[in-house]
């Protein structure tokens, strides 16, 4: 058996930055617009899904709680477009990533997300499918649609995986 523990930590700018985008207003360009009344939080995050005449889409997945600690056996990743995660509630969230050419248990990395902060997985960037904290949780997802095969899975094996806790604050 091949297991190895994963730790989340908090996810900044900084830390994520190999894999992708942390999406929150603070440190964006603040333009005030709708004669005063709004603060717009400028271009957080640029979708990059037009290979193979693919489309920015916009979708709600509602995600359900995996049992603590969750096993993580595969990754997925997307070859044609990046993907971008918000919450639409105030909790906190998990994410795990690999830049490896081929995720291992070995090379994983686990972080976590308050309730205000997304992300934003670069196209090819291996993470596991959403994990959330709290029994259910809406997101606001925006993704690629088009022709092409977009999701390429890898799955580890009979007992080799990854078993990720919850966060430590």
């Amino acid at each position: 058996m091949n297991v190895v523990d994963l730790s989340p930590e908090p996810v900044t700018k900084d830390n994520f930055s190999q894999f992708g985008n942390v999406i929150e207003s603070g440190g964006a360009e603040r333009i005030v617009i709708n004669e005063g009344t709004t603060e717009r939080f400028h271009a957080l995050a640029m979708l990059d899904v037009a290979d193979q005449q693919g489309v920015g889409i916009l979708s709600i997945f509602r995600a359900t709680a995996r049992p603590m600690p969750v096993k993580i056996a595969m990754m997925e990743r997307h070859p044609h477009g990046s993907q971008a995660f918000f919450p639409l509630t105030n909790k906190r969230w998990l994410i795990v990533v690999s830049a490896a050419e081929t995720p291992a248990p070995d090379n994983l990395k686990a972080f976590w997300a308050r309730g205000n902060q997304g992300v934003q997985y670069a196209k090819n960037i291996w993470h596991h499918p959403l994990l959330i904290i709290e029994p259910c949780q809406d997101f606001l997802v925006a993704d690629r649609a088009g022709p092409g095969d977009n999701l390429e899975e890898i799955w580890f094996g009979d007992s080799v995986y990854a078993r990720l806790g919850p966060p430590r604050d």
